[in-house]
């Protein structure tokens, strides 16, 4: 289930988000998997320490993150993913590995693989690996102020309209 203070924020800020169940999914690939889409459409947290400092990278379910250009972009000297004991308890009432893109609300900062401003729509972890929410690009940002930037290695065809996979 979305933790309370999830659906609480997105409701304040009046963006309209639609929910989906799903049988237990871990990695966004799976996720994509259990909701019958392509990966494109799932976006998935990344968490690193940027200089000592815990940013959430938000990229393709298919692509892997490039610690260099993450790097680059941030301006930062030294960039690694972060372990699950540096951030567990940022993100209390969600479950490990379902962390949600949402910086505002967990106070830290949001970069955004470019490569997800193709999609109209993002699928998103929201704290349960048996839930996930389904929000618009726009209203994403607009909520989010996400640095957008190139950090993914990325796949071919990635900045082509993918449309959905059903089973």
């Amino acid at each position: 289930m979305i933790p309370e203070p999830i659906q609480h924020y997105l409701q304040q800020q009046h963006v309209p988000f639609l929910r989906h169940w799903h049988p237990r999914a871990v990695t966004a690939q799976e996720l994509a998997q259990a909701l019958h889409v392509t990966g494109y459409r799932v976006a998935k947290s990344v968490i690193v320490e940027a200089d000592g400092r815990l940013c959430i990278c938000l990229i393709p379910a298919t692509d892997t993150l490039d610690l260099e250009k993450v790097r680059e972009v941030l301006g930062a000297r030294d960039v690694r993913l972060a372990s699950e004991d540096t951030f567990a308890n940022r993100f209390p009432e969600c479950e490990l590995g379902a962390e949600p893109p949402f910086g505002h609300l967990y106070e830290l900062p949001v970069l955004m693989d470019e490569g997800l401003g193709v999609a109209e729509d993002l699928l998103l972890r929201a704290g349960s690996h048996e839930e996930a929410l389904e929000v618009s690009v726009e209203d994403f940002i607009g909520l989010e102020s996400p640095r957008m930037g190139s950090i993914t290695h990325g796949h071919v065809g990635r900045n082509t309209v993918h449309h959905d996979v059903h089973a």
